[in-house]
């Protein structure tokens, strides 16, 4: 009888390691799809050849592109809704104390002179007193200078934080038309961080 319940109490142990273990490889095997699947959810993008990546991907083109809130060199609050009804370039980057990042402002504030019924949103996550700064040094005049610089909530939303490197939570390099509907219509992830947007291609989807 003794022996009997040996067996049984052996069996109910080996029951139970059998099934700690399968769920355990469960987990394992759900936890690895689910970063794969978030992996591929990244941008792949570079900062001078070597690889960095994105909290995920820009808005899809032909989507609604989401409400924002961002602060203005005078530290007012600019939303998206403040600019439908106009065809809206946004002007995406680093830092505007970087070469490539101050060339893209200076470029897009020269275009958007000559643009009607368009306006460019030129956003980083620069305080507004750097972004005032450079824009009082370079007379920049022609588009609008907005700071992500309170949550980073844009930069999430739109899928170009960067994640990983020395310019992580920053934001990437990219450009996103957005026309009078509220809808995208362009947008473009610079490859590597160093290099410009492709203007004429943004300018092209007005």
């Amino acid at each position: 009888m003794i022996i009997k319940d040996k067996k049984i109490f052996i069996a109910k142990h080996i029951y139970l390691a059998v099934l700690t273990t399968n769920v355990f490889i469960n987990n394992l095997i759900i936890l690895t799809f689910e970063f794969k699947l978030n992996l591929k959810k990244m941008a792949d993008i570079t900062l001078k050849g070597n690889p960095i990546n994105t909290i995920g991907n820009l808005p899809k083109v032909g989507s609604k592109a989401s409400e924002f809130s961002l602060k203005t060199v005078a530290l007012a609050t600019n939303s998206l809704s403040d600019f439908i009804g106009k065809n809206i370039v946004l002007n995406i980057f680093p830092s505007v104390d970087t070469g490539t990042c101050a060339t893209s402002v200076r470029e897009f504030n020269k275009q958007a002179a000559k643009l009607e019924n368009t306006v460019v949103l030129c956003i980083s996550k620069d305080l507004p007193f750097a972004q005032a700064r450079f824009c009082g040094a370079e007379g920049i005049e022609n588009v609008v200078m907005l700071s992500d610089f309170a949550n980073g909530s844009f930069g999430k939303d739109y899928g170009l934080e960067i994640t990983n490197g020395p310019l992580a939570d920053l934001h990437s390099r990219a450009v996103i038309v957005i026309d009078t509907n509220g809808k995208v219509v362009h947008t473009e992830q610079v490859p590597d961080i160093v290099d410009e947007p492709n203007y004429e291609a943004a300018l092209n989807a007005i």
